[in-house]
């Protein structure tokens, strides 16, 4: 009989070192898998009673470190890091190639008239917007009216700039126009995110010790938070939606395409699929999910929290989000 897994694993961390960005790659490309997506109720609900029995203290019978890893990893592409709640399927980070595939390949293929800007801008932000609010960082609530104000601002962000750009681009090369859809995706995540998360910018997030003890809640740590996810979020987003455009360009002036022109959305979201493959975890990776800053940067009020319970902390942490 095999001899028993030790209890002391850490799996409320990642497997592998997320100080280094291959171990925070590797990390991602396991949270973002697709295949994530397949896997039934009861297996979530069974990857959700092993990590739970394991950070109690108990082991089940025959359980393997390989075994383990693979159910934390379900367990966390599926449920929030913070309230533990199943999130929406579509909010996942596991959808995001499905999901970004299609939205993206379209958003580039329907650019050229007004109707298809508006509506597959609109499907994006929606997405995002579930997105959003799915990755939120911190178990902060958020209200309809929040929810609402940030969901049409984006959207309305989003068309403006790409009904703007287009209008400017009228008289440039055709390959100009085919990159509107990304200034507006840019312009829309620059807005989105921030409103979705406005709480957090109000009344912060929360922030730890090196062993994940509560300290406080700071609003500093909630601005560095979201910035790092709009810049992943637009560095997620640029090489789908960059170098498609190049290679249908030049496609589209060959005879193949002419011949058969209705291959020409397939071929669009299959490319932005074959980034987003790539992109998606290695953006997410751009730095780390239990992202750090010194105590001395956080509110004066903060400060003196943390100090008065630990006059030693000089740094603390917090869950970015995604």
């Amino acid at each position: 009989m095999p001899p028993s897994l030790p209890a002391t694993i850490n799996i409320r961390e990642p497997r592998w070192d997320q100080s280094t960005f291959q171990g925070r790659a590797k990390h991602f490309f396991m949270v973002t898998d697709p295949r994530n997506l397949l896997l039934s109720g009861a297996t979530l609900e069974e990857a959700r009673r092993v990590v739970e029995d394991y950070r109690a203290g108990t082991v089940p019978p025959g359980l393997t470190e390989d075994q383990l890893w693979r159910a934390k990893y379900i367990y966390d592409s599926a449920f929030h890091p913070d309230t533990g709640e199943k999130m929406l399927l579509i909010g996942r980070m596991s959808a995001q190639v499905p999901m970004n595939m299609t939205i993206t390949g379209c958003m580039l293929t329907f650019y050229r008239t007004t109707p298809a800007v508006l509506f597959w801008q609109w499907v994006n932000q929606s997405f995002n917007a579930i997105v959003n609010y799915t990755n939120r960082s911190g178990d902060a609530p958020i209200t309809p009216s929040q929810l609402g104000t940030a969901y049409v601002s984006a959207t309305t962000g989003a068309v403006v700039t790409a009904l703007g750009l287009k209008s400017l681009t009228k008289h440039l090369p055709a390959i100009i126009g085919r990159y509107v859809p990304f200034a507006a995706v840019a312009a829309a995540n620059c807005i989105n995110i921030p409103l979705m998360r406005q709480r957090e910018l109000k009344l912060g997030i929360p922030v730890t010790d090196e062993n994940g003890n509560r300290l406080g809640e700071s609003t500093a740590a909630a601005q560095k938070a979201i910035f790092q996810v709009v810049v992943s979020r637009i560095g997620m987003a640029a090489p789908a939606m960059a170098i498609p455009p190049v290679i249908m360009n030049a496609l589209e002036k060959r005879a193949f395409l002419k011949r058969y022109p209705y291959l020409n959305a397939p071929l669009q979201v299959g490319l932005v699929g074959l980034c987003l493959v790539f992109a998606t975890p290695l953006c997410c990776a751009l730095f780390p999910q239990k992202s750090s800053m010194p105590v001395s940067r956080l509110e004066p009020e903060v400060q003196a929290q943390i100090w008065e319970k630990d006059p030693q902390l000089e740094t603390i942490y917090f869950n970015k989000g995604l």
